[in-house]
């Protein structure tokens, strides 16, 4: 059989490599990309930020120690490439990695890379050392880094235990190398990185510019002149704004299905693809508050919730039903259907859910004349506000009566930290799809994204158990174990997972749509202009 697998790959790689090779004497200089986007982030810096309105744009400055290759659309393991980093080994043990650092890398304002700017920017991210982030979403995601060594070009991290997946953490757009030299504050407001494109200015509800890195690395690359993220928050003008030939791409991921299907109407000559986003939209309940502290309260929540619905109404039935993973086949890790049905308010018969929890709200002294009332609060953007609207309408078939609030993306992320709020709709894309970043990152106990507050000590001990285990098989089994206990205990109740639409002009060329991440496919040094 691996004989005849070599077979097959022969005889599809011998023409790919000469499509790859004719495509790539087409490849053109020049031109500046045009894109929109609906909101204005509160900084430049991808490490303190949790959303895509401000990593999409900055990736394109940075550059990672590896990376997933941009050309492939699923991320894993096996499509991970070398970028600052020329190779990287593992000790026996798996608790040491080493990475041979790049020569001749310089930062967009002539200073050296050197292994010093790889330890400043973990020591910064797990709290060692004098550099502060006044923001650090993904510090979990590098809990177990006890420390970084240098010597020469290499740079070392040391773990606590075994932690195979760091690998894909690290090659995650969310994971760029900053300078040692340039402060947080300023990586803020002027970010300076050794990516294919220079950062020019910030303008908020205007536009961010990016400019080429003309003394860039990687010989020959970028292709454009520059890019620019218009920022439109009224998603009819953006998308006409599109059709009219104003920009070159939509807002990536930023579709829903009918408004893809009105640009492609509209401008028929237009490239759309539809692909799932590892995202999920959800239901975050603040287990602190009164009277949402009260198990049988959240239980009754996840019991009206009609995850069909959501799909048909906002994604004409693109979408797909799942835990905390991302289902498959797109995703590795997500639980099997017939696992799923077994959950609380997965089942099809809603009806008989609705009924369940009218009487759990019966119980608790809730009823017709006494509704439970609340805000809902959602981030100020469509893909929030949408869904939060047939959520509050679903609440009401169980006395519930939600008020929609809506938050400014500056606020957001903070509200939901503080935890200042009571219910809430929140879209969680995972920068990786691996159990470690998912679960560390919103999960276990302590965590700065873990807005609802769960904390499950004995599932974390489950947690660090997956992390560490070198058996892929093995490790998909406890990660089903710890997705279904999660949704048991409504630790943070998946309404659906989404698929977006992304829309470009046919003379945008090289733009890969990756299929289970919205944030790893926006270096852009590979895109350009048939103009």
């Amino acid at each position: 059989m691996a004989y005849l697998r070599r077979i097959v790959a022969a005889a599809i790689i011998g023409p790919l490599a000469l499509l790859l090779a004719t495509s790539a004497m087409a490849e053109k200089s020049g031109g500046v990309l045009r894109i929109f986007q609906y909101d204005s982030p509160a900084s430049m810096s991808i490490h303190e930020e949790a959303l895509n309105s401000a990593q999409n744009p900055m990736m394109a400055v940075f550059n990672n120690l590896v990376i997933f290759n941009q050309r492939e659309p699923q991320n894993r393991l096996a499509t991970i490439v070398p970028e600052l980093a020329t190779k990287w080994s593992w000790n026996s043990e798996m608790t040491e990695l080493t990475f041979q650092l790049r020569h001749g890398v310089t930062w967009h304002d002539g200073q050296p890379f050197t292994a010093a700017d790889v330890k400043c920017t973990w020591d910064m991210i797990i709290g060692l050392g004098p550099r502060k982030l006044r923001a650090n979403p993904r510090k979990m995601w590098y809990h177990n880094v006890d420390s970084i060594s240098v010597q020469d070009d290499t740079a070392t991290f040391h773990l606590k235990a075994p932690q195979p997946a760091l690998l894909a953490l690290l090659a995650s757009g969310y994971s760029p190398v900053y300078p040692c030299h340039v402060s947080p504050q300023d990586m803020r407001q002027h970010p300076i990185g050794t990516g294919p494109f220079k950062f020019v200015s910030y303008k908020p509800n205007e536009m961010i510019k990016l400019e080429k890195n003309t003394t860039y690395w990687k010989r020959g690359l970028p292709y454009l002149d520059g890019i620019e993220w218009g920022i439109i928050p009224n998603r009819a003008t953006a998308i006409l704004a599109f059709t009219s030939g104003k920009f070159d791409i939509t807002f990536p991921f930023g579709l829903t299905i009918p408004l893809m299907k009105n640009i492609e109407q509209e401008r028929p000559d237009a490239i759309c693809e539809v692909a799932p986003a590892n995202q999920s939209t959800n239901l975050i309940i603040n287990r602190e508050q009164p009277p949402f502290n009260d198990p049988e309260i959240r239980r009754a929540m996840t019991l009206t919730l009609d995850r069909r619905s959501f799909i048909d109404i906002l994604a004409a039935g693109h979408g797909d039903i799942g835990g905390a993973m991302q289902p498959a086949p797109e995703g590795f890790w997500g639980m099997p259907s017939a696992m799923l049905k077994e959950l609380p308010g997965y089942g099809s018969d809603i009806a008989k859910n609705r009924a369940d929890a009218r009487a759990i709200m019966e119980k608790a002294g809730y009823g017709p004349g006494k509704p439970l009332a609340f805000n809902v609060s959602v981030r100020n953007t469509p893909p929030f506000r949408d869904p939060a609207v047939i959520l509050i309408d679903q609440l009401r078939q169980i006395y519930m009566d939600g008020e929609l609030e809506n938050v400014d993306t500056a606020n957001w992320f903070p509200k939901v930290y503080r935890k200042d709020y009571k219910v809430g709709l929140n879209l969680t894309g995972s920068g990786v799809d691996d159990p470690d970043a998912q679960f560390y990152e919103n999960y276990v106990c302590g965590s700065d994204r873990n807005y609802t507050g769960y904390c499950n000590p004995e599932l974390d001990q489950l947690i660090d158990k997956q992390s560490a285990e070198r058996d892929q098989e093995m490790r998909q089994r406890t990660v089903w174990e710890i997705d279904r206990k999660l949704q048991q205990d409504a630790a943070r109740p998946i309404l659906f997972h989404n698929e977006f639409g992304t829309c470009w002009q046919p003379h945008v060329k090289g733009l890969t749509i990756m299929v289970n991440s919205l944030f790893n496919g926006w270096r852009m040094e590979d895109v350009w202009l048939d103009q």
